[in-house]
């Protein structure tokens, strides 16, 4: 009779695969997780939870918060995460160039790319003003919800966003059909203005302003973005101020990394 074996190779990759979950349900507001927090947001079962969390804080990934039981990041995360922006050719551009708009507006100013069903910051930059958005590199916001994920769909082809689409409005729920309304609101202003704009889509009294690039030969899609949080914004005033120069800014931004081969 034969006995199936399990293949240690695809046991390894299986195991890797979840253990990035783990760290991926980390947020840049740096919430300690317990185990429960864990499960519920991965998925996985509490028992495949514990083994990895505690693998993952005897490697340095994880580290217990002090007094308690619950983890938060550990540095070994970091340093990857700072080798690869201090590597990106593209990242080290786009630092500086955002930090002239950001200047120039009094605004912070993001550049993402999707990350499953949300949008990562890989670069932000940030007037001296602008002291109440507690983002940074690293940050994720949610891809429906927000202008800088609608403004990224807006960016694809169209079967890949008619794919992101799809894959929101099952996880909406109750909510998916306001959540279309509210997303094809913004691809009509995204076809009339070239930008499209929201507010509290993340954060209350903040808003956001962006509008897609799609970068170097290979053509990669991200967003950028201007926003501040301010009480009772004026959404129609900071959008006349801002959307000018922000679509100069883009179209600047792409002419500048027109020849960019590389990998983001």
């Amino acid at each position: 009779m034969m006995i199936n074996k399990a293949d240690p190779v695809r046991e390894t990759v299986l195991t890797v695969r979840r253990g990035m979950q783990v760290l991926r349900a980390f947020r840049s507001d740096r919430a300690p997780l317990s185990n429960a927090e864990l499960v519920r947001r991965t998925g996985l079962p509490k028992s495949t939870i514990s083994r990895l969390t505690t693998t993952l804080l005897n490697q340095g990934f994880l580290r217990h918060v002090p007094g308690g039981r619950e983890f938060e990041l550990g540095p070994a995360p970091a340093g990857i995460g700072h080798a690869y922006i201090a590597g990106n050719e593209l990242l080290q551009i786009a630092s500086p160039f955002l930090q002239k708009l950001a200047d120039e507006l009094d605004v912070s100013v993001a550049l993402s790319i999707r990350d499953e069903l949300e949008m990562l910051y890989v670069g932000y930059q940030a007037s001296h003003k602008v002291g109440t958005l507690r983002l940074g590199v690293g940050s994720l916001l949610p891809l429906g919800s927000t202008s800088i994920g609608r403004a990224y769909m807006w960016g694809l082809p169209v079967h890949e966003r008619e794919h992101l689409l799809e894959l929101l409005r099952r996880n909406a729920g109750s909510t998916a059909d306001s959540l279309m309304c509210e997303i094809e609101a913004s691809f009509v202003e995204l076809e009339q203005t070239g930008i499209c704009s929201v507010l509290a889509g993340f954060q209350r009294d903040a808003y956001g302003i962006a509008l897609p690039v799609v970068i170097g030969r290979k053509g990669i899609v991200m967003s950028m973005s201007c926003g501040r949080a301010r009480i009772q914004p004026d959404l129609a005033a900071e959008r006349k101020l801002i959307t000018p120069k922000l679509v100069k800014a883009a179209e600047q931004f792409q002419d500048l990394l027109a020849d960019f081969n590389g990998e983001l």
